[in-house]
């Protein structure tokens, strides 16, 4: 085993192990963790505990003055005073110093060998240490032994509550983040994706610094070389439309757009597992084997056979796996420019069309935007999907004002020529609780119409209300879904659906209508 002195971070443990191999972390884990499985098809099972989703909430940013005016401050960047992050890095490092073992991921996040960034994660648990060995970019024998410093640490210490009586802190669950010192500290939940999320964040703060946008989105490339992104909160299908047996997967959630093209931020994929089945979802049905992490999912415990379909735990189980388990994955993950940028939106109130083209200006205002709906699990809290307006289709990750990526998304759209699509994976013939969600099968076939050039040359009506030009045919989808009016039984309510949405994009534009040219403004809903 590879150890490594961690003196250097307060921590005076001798068991540090360092980028263990899986079969190390499964021994691990199967040892010292309560509940941890193997899967019949491999994978480690592993639980989260009480936290079985992000606690977007609970996440602080330590307001320094050589980044305070960088920081997007509200609801998404809650300040916390330099002397409160002292005490929970404290609290943290020493209940790691306290343990018998320990372990130890270094990996790069981005793929382009300019931007990358070095990332040292120190963890009590393997179940975190395969997570993170899955999702960061992983070095070779030489880049590992060539490492130096990183230039960000996580002390995940999550299996202990945040102390009581620091100021700005909500114990037990802290996540909390200084962009100065370049540490990240978790107390109080051991869901593994806060340490992912922590480390986007940490790219939404450094790569505006150097001219180049970070992106909520997953990535693919086509046999000619032609590249898509798709933009999208998590829930609206970013992991699964990415898992294109046609196409080379780039990447499923985490990107940067520079002025060569695009690189992946991550070395794995993190995708839903509820519901997952061979039939739909073949390529990440298949990336689930020896290596991968299943998260808070039932299973057999004699058989060890995992019921993807049963919520009982939490509606966000999840699935974490190299990118390499995918067959037609593209390693190393970097790209030209993309010719169609997809924002995908899961509209809970079943107004938005399956498919529609932007213009430019309308591209900028339904960016800034980022409607979709939460889906269940996803966050702590959220039981049935509700609707919200989430700026880049990634507010919780944003760092710096949602008009700095909105500006730098507009120049590289408008730089190379991208076509922008509007594709909703939600709701159709009534909103949820009465319509039914788009099928799979019928996104899939617009996403091909897109990529083929069916969509490019359609015949397209204006809808009334949004203004948006939506396509009368698309090869493998009935004509009646293309236009949401007509899957309703009655259109009087749709059109009152309709304006009350509507309603809500106005409202929720008003924040940012000051910033943006009257042009995008106009681009919005047609209803006064």
């Amino acid at each position: 085993m590879n150890r490594l002195d961690l003196t250097r971070h307060g921590i005076g443990s001798a068991a540090a192990v360092r980028n263990a191999t899986p079969t190390e972390l499964y021994e691990s884990a199967l040892t010292h963790e309560t509940g941890t499985a193997v899967a019949d098809s491999g994978a480690l099972i592993a639980f989260s505990g009480e936290r079985t989703g992000r606690s977007p909430r609970d996440k602080r940013i330590v307001d320094r003055p050589e980044v305070h005016d960088e920081v997007w401050w509200g609801e998404v960047n809650i300040g916390l005073e330099p002397d409160s992050f002292d005490r929970l890095r404290a609290q943290a490092v020493a209940h790691l110093d306290s343990l018998d073992h320990l372990h130890v991921v270094d990996g790069f996040a981005g793929w382009d060998p300019r931007y990358r960034v070095r990332v040292r994660v120190i963890c009590e648990r393997a179940y975190h240490a395969l997570f993170m060995r899955n999702l960061l970019i992983r070095p070779t024998a030489e880049e590992l032994g060539h490492f130096g410093e990183p230039d960000y640490v996580i002390y995940n210490a999550g299996a202990i509550p945040a102390p009581d009586g620091v100021p700005g802190v909500n114990p037990p669950t802290s996540v909390s983040l200084c962009l100065t010192s370049g540490e990240m500290v978790i107390l109080g939940t051991e869901y593994a994706g806060e340490m992912k999320k922590g480390v986007f964040t940490i790219m939404n703060h450094r790569m505006p610094r150097e001219g180049v946008l970070p992106m909520h989105c997953s990535a693919t490339a086509g046999p000619q070389g032609d590249v898509s992104v798709f933009f999208g909160l998590s829930g609206t299908g970013k992991t699964t439309l990415s898992a294109d047996p046609k196409r080379e997967l780039i990447g499923d959630d985490e990107h940067c757009w520079t002025d060569e093209g695009i690189f992946n931020i991550e070395g794995g994929c993190y995708a839903k597992a509820i519901n997952l089945s061979a039939e739909a979802e073949p390529e990440i049905f298949g990336a689930i084997r020896r290596g991968a992490v299943l998260e808070n999912v039932v299973h057999d415990t004699a058989t060890g056979a995992v019921d993807f379909d049963d919520a009982s735990i939490t509606a966000n189980t999840r699935c974490a796996y190299p990118i390499e388990h995918i067959p037609n994955a593209r390693v190393p993950g970097t790209a030209g420019s993309p010719d169609n940028v997809i924002f995908l939106t899961c509209d809970a109130f079943s107004v938005l069309p399956p498919v529609s083209r932007l213009t430019p200006e309308q591209a900028m205002y339904h960016f800034i935007s980022g409607y979709t709906a939460k889906v269940a699990g996803t966050e702590m809290g959220v039981t049935e999907p509700e609707a919200t307006f989430s700026a880049c289709f990634g507010a919780p990750f944003l760092v710096w004002h949602p008009g700095v990526y909105a500006d730098l998304l507009a120049e590289r759209i408008r730089r190379h020529g991208a076509t922008v699509w509007l594709v909703n994976t939600g709701w159709i013939g009534g909103p949820y609780g009465v319509g039914q969600r788009m099928k799979l099968s019928h996104t899939r076939a617009i996403i091909d119409a897109i990529h083929d050039g069916s969509l490019e040359h359609a015949e397209t009506v204006t809808e009334p209300v949004f203004g948006l030009a939506v396509p009368t045919r698309c090869p493998g989808v009935p004509d009646e879904l293309l236009m949401p009016e007509q899957t309703w039984n009655d259109p009087a309510a749709y059109r009152e659906a309709a304006a009350d949405l509507a309603a809500r994009f106005q409202a929720n534009f008003e924040a940012y209508r000051s910033g943006v040219e009257p042009e995008v403004v106009a681009a919005g809903p047609r209803v006064a």
